[in-house]
Order: C-alpha cells, then sequence, then structure tokens
C-alpha cells in the first residue's frame, strides 16, 4: 500500500507541476522559471546528497553529468515553460507523456537500441496521437504553432536523450548525485538564459511577496523537482523500474484534473482522443517481452 500510495502523491504532484509552470512563466518568465525551479529542487536534494557523500563512487563523472543535467533539467523545463505560453498545461502534459516513446527511438537512432515490430507500433502511434490532438492540422506545426506543440516534442526528446544517456554513462553513478547535479545545471542554465535573455529586469521586479508566485516555486522547485525525484526513486528501489515508470501513465490525468479545478481549462474530445492513442503506443513501446523470451532471460539473470 506504500508504494501504491507513493505512486499516487507523485503523480499528483507530477500533474499539478503544470499547473505551476502555469503560475510562474508569466510573472517571472521563461528562464527565472527554470532557474526557480531547480534551485528550489536543489535546495531540497543537497542536504540528501551530503548524508550519503560517502557512498559517491568516485571518480565523478562530471562532463556526463553535466550532460545530463542540460537534457534531463535545463534544456526541456524551459522547453516546456515555453510550450505553456501557447498551450494549457493538459495538453503539455498529454504529449510529455511521449518520453518513453521518444526514449525508445532516440535509443534506436543515436545508441544502437533494437526496436521490434511492437515497439515501433508504439511509435507510430504515439505521433498520431500527437495529430489527433491538432486535430489533424499538420501545417500548424511548421508555423507559429511549433512554438507549444512542437517545442512539448522537442522537450521529451531531450528527456528520451538524457534516459539513454544516464543508463549508458551513469550506470553506477548514485541517484542523489544525479539528481543534485542535473539541479545545479538546471539553475546554472536557467540563471544564463535570465540575464542573456534579456529578461532579468521581469524576474528582479516580480512580486516574490504573492502567494501564486510562492506557492509555485514551493510546488514545482520543492515538490515537482526535489521530493517528487525522491519519491520516484523510492518506487524505483522498493518497487521496481517498471512499477515506477507507471507514473507517466497516470501524470496526464491528474494533470487534466488540476487544469480543469485550477486552471478552468476544458476537457476536449480531442483531447481525450490523443491521450489514449499516446497511452497505447506508449505501452506497446515499453511493454516488457512475456512467455518463453522472459524466462529464458530470467535463467540468463540467475
Amino acid at each position: 500500500m506504500r508504494l501504491y500510495g507513493a505512486l499516487a502523491g507523485l503523480s499528483l504532484i507530477w500533474g499539478l507541476s503544470f499547473v505551476f509552470i502555469k503560475w510562474l512563466v508569466d510573472p517571472v518568465g521563461l528562464w527565472g522559471t527554470v532557474f526557480l525551479r531547480c534551485f528550489a529542487g536543489a535546495i531540497i536534494v543537497l542536504p540528501f546528497l551530503w548524508f550519503n557523500r560517502k557512498k559517491i563512487v568516485r571518480p565523478i563523472p562530471f562532463k556526463s553529468l553535466a550532460v545530463v543535467g542540460i537534457f534531463n533539467a535545463g534544456l526541456p523545463w524551459g522547453l516546456i515553460a515555453l510550450s505553456e505560453t501557447q498551450i494549457n498545461s493538459s495538453t503539455a502534459a498529454v504529449l510529455n507523456a511521449l518520453t518513453p516513446i521518444c526514449t525508445s527511438l532516440i535509443g534506436f537512432l543515436f545508441f544502437s537500441i533494437l526496436l521490434k515490430k511492437r515497439q515501433w507500433a508504439g511509435v507510430l502511434l504515439g505521433f498520431i496521437g500527437i495529430l489527433v490532438l491538432m486535430n489533424f492540422n499538420v501545417r500548424e506545426l511548421f508555423n507559429e504553432s511549433f512554438i507549444g506543440v512542437g517545442t512539448m516534442v522537442l522537450a521529451a526528446i531531450s528527456y528520451g536523450f538524457a534516459s539513454q544517456y544516464t543508463k549508458k554513462y551513469l550506470q553506477n553513478t548514485g541517484v542523489f548525485l544525479i539528481t543534485a547535479c542535473s539541479l545545479i545545471a538546471g539553475t546554472v542554465i536557467g540563471g544564463i538564459g535570465v540575464i542573456a535573455s534579456g529578461s532579468a529586469r521581469q524576474f528582479v521586479s516580480a512580486s516574490f511577496t504573492d502567494p501564486v508566485i510562492i506557492i509555485a516555486i514551493i510546488g514545482l522547485g520543492c515538490f515537482g523537482s526535489g521530493i517528487a525525484h525522491l519519491l520516484f526513486y523510492y518506487l524505483v528501489t522498493q518497487g521496481s523500474a517498471e512499477f515506477a515508470t507507471s507514473v507517466t501513465y497516470l501524470i496526464p490525468i491528474t494533470a487534466m484534473v488540476w487544469g480543469y479545478v485550477l486552471l478552468g481549462e476544458a476537457v476536449t474530445s480531442h483531447l481525450l482522443a490523443g491521450l489514449f492513442i499516446i497511452f497505447f503506443g506508449v505501452y506497446l513501446a515499453s511493454r516488457k517481452p512475456k512467455g518463453k523470451a522472459a524466462v529464458r532471460k530470467s535463467k540468463k539473470a540467475v
């Protein structure tokens, strides 16, 4: 029951994160949102890293950690914030569910991972789901509407690359170190983005006494980027990786509920149809083999 409670809590936190992004991106700016999210998350995670510092495997692969920080935090979180200036939080969450599909595709393209027919079918279904969300208006994706749907797809691709890169180069690196370095890298990227984009004045002049902004920073940073990662790794270690990643199916649903309740966002038939198709694609792309193949794999492991 504890595992299912943690899974439900994680889905509620990550689903609500899309609402917090909506609340933050206007007052503090695109890169200000990334900076605050990563900074607040790092404050939560760094004490855990300090108490587990003796378990850190050396030498520390700083270069690989920096790459993961860029593609797992700084870049995708900036893209998501940019997307939510054009689309609602529910649509962003549904498109975010493409991450497992993009992970499979990136593995094939850049990490020499072969895909089975069902996985290719899952990839195809995922992109059909995107078309359904857009009401099959493909031309919009290549015009001004690319900022929205297109940038969310890029964020999912970035997550997919980070996952495959982590699996290949950071297999023996502790989760606290990976998470902390990702958040620190994201904080640096967000800070540089604030200065380079000329939005420093907007960031500094934001009303940080506004209860909405304070709640969004705590919710998105401390909970969404800090505690949520710890919950996720708890599910991985106490349950399994497959059980933990099943949160992918719950986040868009909770995001829809939060978006409807807190932002008054409509739940359209296109959104629900796109969600169903993407979910089925994710299932095909990430389903583990059963039967004889699974038995052979388990015997080999023994």
